[in-house]
């Protein structure tokens, strides 16, 4: 079964200040865009990284075949409890969601 990082060009996350991660998703074309856009609910990514879906924000960026989704971090950037100081590895969550 393939994975949405199968299918894209590159994801990868970061920070977007203290309380907020970014995840931005590159396609390789538009066919795969499409795919993406018909695949990422809210929904879904409200299941995948435990937020309620009223606190994610889904962009569709279609000129640049770019997907730019923001959330809250689950702990405050620096925090005794932060695991990852840059937000880089919440990109791998997404990456390894499975698809039809």
């Amino acid at each position: 079964m393939k994975t949405l990082g199968d299918i894209t060009k590159k994801i990868r996350s970061k920070n977007a200040g203290p309380f907020t991660l970014t995840i931005d998703i590159f396609c390789f074309d538009k066919e795969g865009y499409q795919k993406i856009i018909e695949i990422l609910t809210l929904k879904k990514i409200s299941n995948l990284y435990k937020v309620s879906q009223d606190r994610i924000k889904i962009f569709f960026i279609p000129k640049l075949q770019i997907v730019k989704i923001t959330l809250p971090r689950p702990e405050t950037q620096g925090s005794s409890l932060d695991r990852d100081l840059h937000g880089a590895s919440y990109s791998i969550i997404i990456e390894e969601l499975s698809i039809r």
